[in-house]
């Protein structure tokens, strides 16, 4: 697994959703899956999902965290329970209609795995899966997260349709919301060619399957670690694929406001967005972010100005009828289902306000 240079790397490998074969009859009672329970229904919270609008999916990333005891689940659980068994819980908060399934970055998910996550949740309910490392990596890393080697299937078009777009459409079907291809940080060689790494973004992007109409809101995004690629050429290749720009929120880019002119010039079209890490820890401050904030029920670092400039973006966005997928790490401020809350308060009071759009 490739460690926090490149990643939310803290997620663990988690176990294939589908369910294991029954036990004998007779250990059956001791053996029974624990049923993981929602935390009881918010009115507050309810009442706050009832006013977003609704092309808005907010979520986090990812859905495993004991630390979210009495905000998403009731009673204690061990990750490894949550894990497996969690999501049904987790769409039950009234917020959640979105999370961001991460593991996919590490290993390639079949179309019966991407199933059974999406038997777990509502039909309302939209994921942001990550495209495998295989496709969006560069390199061949070693462990540690070090580059080995060049990887020769970096954006290679047939197998990012054949171990990513394919399966996902198959399994998730309409609960699919975007597809991400976050593209690992580029070794400098590479970085030095970088109009010939659009070139073959370019192609890879063209030829995958489109997502309509197995999935009527499903949107191919790429995210990227190099501030380099946030130029008109790069927007060129979006649009010119029928992509769209995924906004990354991580020290690695620029802030929020440096990156909203290339969604500008996407515009019209759907947002998607990843909050991954707090400006604060730097570049390489997960394992800083992860030590501080565990265990994630509490919201440590706020970040007023990202919250307020993030929210201009979805009312603008959801309100010029466009989808808005928002996924939040607890990198972001300590705790990713606080951080939703507070998004969604900071969007339910533009929405009570004047008009806004996207500028």
């Amino acid at each position: 697994m490739q460690n926090s240079l490149f990643d939310d790397a803290d997620h663990p490998e988690e176990p294939a959703p589908a369910p294991s074969p029954p036990p004998p009859a007779r250990k059956r009672a001791a053996a029974a899956t624990p049923k993981v329970q929602p935390a009881p229904a918010d009115p507050a919270l309810q009442a706050l999902a009832r006013a977003l609008p609704p092309g808005l999916r907010l979520g986090t990333s990812s859905w495993y965290f004991p630390g979210w005891s009495g905000m998403v689940w009731e009673g204690e659980y061990e990750q490894s329970v949550l894990s497996k068994h969690g999501l049904a819980a987790y769409a039950r908060h009234p917020l959640f209609r979105a999370v961001s399934i991460d593991r996919s970055f590490y290993k390639p998910l079949t179309a019966s795995q991407f199933a059974a996550y999406a038997s777990q949740v509502p039909e309302d309910f939209r994921f942001t899966v990550k495209a495998p490392s295989l496709v969006a990596d560069a390199m061949v890393r070693a462990e540690d997260g070090r580059g080995m080697q060049a990887n020769p299937a970096f954006l290679d078009p047939g197998l990012a349709a054949a171990e990513f777009v394919q399966p996902a459409l198959d399994g998730l079907g309409p609960k699919l919301g975007a597809l991400v291809f976050q593209l690992s940080p580029l070794p400098g060689p590479l970085l030095a060619r970088l109009p010939e790494v659009l070139e073959r973004l370019r192609a890879m992007l063209r030829s995958l399957p489109a997502p309509r109409p197995a999935a009527p809101d499903g949107v191919i995004a790429v995210e990227v670690r190099n501030p380099e690629f946030l130029t008109p050429a790069f927007c060129d290749v979006l649009r010119d694929a029928g992509a769209t720009y995924c906004l990354g929120l991580h020290p690695k880019l620029p802030p929020i406001e440096d990156q909203l002119p290339l969604l500008r010039s996407l515009w019209p079209g759907p947002l998607v967005c990843r909050w991954n890490l707090h400006r604060l820890h730097g570049a390489y401050g997960y394992e800083d972010a992860k030590a501080l904030y565990e265990p994630f029920d509490k919201r440590i670092d706020l970040d007023p100005a990202t919250t307020a400039t993030l929210a201009r973006v979805i009312a603008g966005t959801t309100g010029a009828g466009q989808n808005a997928f928002v996924t939040i790490s607890n990198k972001a401020e300590g705790s990713a289902p606080l951080t939703v809350q507070a998004l969604a308060e900071e969007v339910q009071r533009l929405r009570d306000g004047a008009h806004v759009t996207v500028r």
